[in-house]
């Protein structure tokens, strides 16, 4: 086991955290007004009576960015947890399917499939990975027979009161961070790092996001308002949901 230092990983993160703003603000940039109010259910606005075109694509836009947001910072996330651990036990990405990161330690093969919360999937997502966990450790257990082969659910932040699951573990949080360093505060320590420009490269996406609410907003009224400023909830529906090939 070696160690590593709060300063390699706040430089590792300073180097890395840009990418996860440039991609939030590309994603921004690229959205298209049609395809988003195609992706979200108009009934739910119509039942919380949302009644104004600026709250309506407020609403949808927020909970499409929200999505991308988790997943684009849970790929930075996966990253981080790869670096420190290649640095503490030298493990490597895994090139097994469904498998993010291997690593051996006292004669011990972890393969590891990182999420970024404990409420990350459902039953037949869970089946899946116990899948790739079988997979995995067969070609594991022919190549390497004197080494035990253990599969970890690693992820970044939450609890999970019974981390043993039968065929694999669940380590979440702080278990997850001190599995991958030995660190048993390394789960706080990287906060610090990781509010590196946070400031300046929110208020120049907050500036963009203005304009795509503002650009949007008329494009909605253009597209689902009458003459009187009435949402057009009937022809929300029909683009939404009608059926194009009848």
């Amino acid at each position: 086991m070696k160690s590593i230092t709060q300063q390699e990983i706040a430089d590792y993160v300073e180097a890395n955290i840009q990418v996860f703003h440039q991609r939030r603000l590309d994603n921004l940039q690229k959205l298209k007004l049609m395809n988003v109010v195609r992706q979200k259910n108009p009934y739910l606005f119509k039942a919380k009576n949302v009644n104004t075109a600026q709250d309506f694509v407020k609403t949808i836009l927020d909970a499409r960015l929200s999505s991308q947001e988790e997943t684009i910072f849970g790929g930075f996330l996966e990253e981080l947890a790869i670096f420190i651990c290649s640095k503490v036990y030298g493990g490597q990405k895994s090139a097994a399917e469904g498998i993010d990161l291997e690593f051996e330690r006292d004669r011990i093969r972890y393969i590891v499939s990182i999420k970024s919360g404990p409420n990350w999937g459902n039953s037949s997502q869970v089946k899946k990975l116990r899948d790739n966990f079988r997979q995995a450790k067969r070609i594991l257990g022919t190549n390497t027979s004197s080494t035990n082969v253990v599969a970890v659910n690693g992820c970044c932040y939450g609890k999970d009161g019974t981390p043993d699951k039968g065929d694999y573990l669940k380590l979440c949080g702080q278990q997850f961070w001190k599995f991958i360093s030995g660190d048993d505060n390394l789960y706080t320590d990287i906060i610090e790092p990781l509010g590196h420009r946070a400031r300046e490269k929110n208020e120049q996406f907050m500036d963009e996001y203005a304009k795509v609410i503002n650009k949007f907003t008329l494009e909605f009224m253009g597209t689902f308002c009458d003459a009187g400023g009435n949402m057009l909830w009937e022809e929300i529906v029909k683009f939404n949901s009608a059926d194009t090939t009848s």
